[in-house]
């Protein structure tokens, strides 16, 4: 069974009911729970949950040091490529944005590599539009080679392969996958989808499950949070996350919340969340999934990204660049970039804050000591 059949079988009622809870006196009930069932997790997406997140917090707090202790991984994306032949109309990258392109070529990703490796890093994402005429499965996996002589966690955020190509880059060396379905409402992704192999929602949906097959080690998941009613599509995050972790119990999930940032194609959120209903969402997702690693990115203000590092947060990346070559080959007037950042701080003012919190930056996975990928 593919995920595509479950997401079928989700009662879409159930979860419109349960997100729109005004029961008060359930949530404390919820929270004291050692393991919680799918309404309840839809409850805790609920106004009814949001006047209680100092419990939550503390709750989420205590899960997450008993599952992970102390420590924050860190990781930093690297772009290879802004090429796309998708028409997203939120994206920086849609195909018909005039933006400077540029897929990088060996040497250049080698500089880039390089330059990363010495700010202290041992865990890299690897990106790119989707273009495979420049971007394909060959160049990927070249990218993971020479990336895996640097680093020994190489992750990717790509477009949807079939299980044989994403065999090939596990081969090659990559050991996690992020892959985000945007939003979970079918209406709504048709219509910020307007071209490209992106339509598919399907082929889409069920790409964590052939990323598992392939065998990576790490999945990751989410919603672009603006797309569509926030609680609506994190309550399929939930379900989609159970389902994975239930499935592929070997594969590590993680669980990312993107908000909208700014970018070249001007786009209006649908919906904007606030920092509030974000903290709320990361609190429900640590108290339901409870093992599951939790990513905030440098889409994030400086501020709230602090103020989450013990509250739930165990990934978290810094000294990001949303352009190719942005590190080193190119300046940002020579490349775009897919969005805005907003912590814009280097690596060691992002690691200090973390140890102020009393918490540990990690910047190698010891995994790899017990089984992992090898060079």
């Amino acid at each position: 069974m593919m995920f595509h059949e479950e997401y079928a079988r989700i009662d879409a009622e159930r979860i419109r009911e349960g997100v729109a809870s005004l029961d008060e006196q359930k949530t404390e009930y919820v929270i004291s729970e050692e393991t919680l069932a799918y309404d309840d997790f839809l409850h805790l997406l609920s106004p009814a949950a949001s006047a209680s997140l100092d419990a939550m917090a503390l709750r989420s707090r205590a899960m997450t040091q008993k599952h992970f202790g102390r420590n924050i991984g860190m990781y930093i994306p690297l772009y290879v490529s802004n090429e796309c032949a998708n028409e997203c109309i939120y994206c920086g990258f849609n195909r018909k944005n005039d933006i400077r392109r540029k897929t990088l070529a060996e040497d250049e990703i080698d500089a880039e590599l390089e330059s990363i490796r010495k700010l202290g890093f041992d865990s890299i994402l690897i990106l790119t539009g989707e273009f495979p005429a420049k971007a394909g499965t060959e160049y990927i996996a070249r990218c993971v080679t020479l990336a895996r002589r640097h680093f020994s966690q190489v992750s990717l955020e790509i477009y949807p392969m079939d299980t044989d190509g994403y065999r090939q880059l596990v081969d090659a060396g990559a050991t996690g996958l992020s892959i985000y379905q945007e939003t979970y409402d079918r209406e709504t992704y048709a219509r910020v989808h307007r071209s490209g192999r992106k339509t598919n929602f399907e082929w889409r949906l069920d790409a964590p499950d052939r990323a598992a097959e392939a065998g990576f080690r790490k999945i990751g998941i989410g919603a672009l949070l603006g797309l569509h009613d926030w609680r609506i599509d994190a309550a399929y995050v939930g379900a989609h996350a159970a389902y994975l972790m239930k499935k592929h119990w070997r594969t590590e999930v993680s669980i990312s919340f993107p908000r909208m940032r700014g970018s070249s194609s001007h786009f209006t959120p649908a919906c904007i969340v606030t920092d509030r209903e974000l903290v709320q969402m990361i609190f429900a997702f640590r108290l339901y999934t409870r093992s599951a690693a939790i990513t905030l990115s440098t889409r994030e203000a400086p501020s709230f990204r602090d103020n989450m590092v013990d509250l739930g947060v165990t990934n978290m990346s810094a000294g990001s660049k949303t352009n190719p070559g942005g590190y080193e080959t190119f300046s940002e007037n020579e490349s775009d970039g897919q969005f805005e950042i907003s912590d814009d701080r280097s690596v060691d003012e992002v690691a200090k804050a973390i140890q102020r919190k009393g918490y540990h930056p990690v910047f190698k996975d010891w995994t790899e000591i017990f089984g992992g990928v090898r060079a």
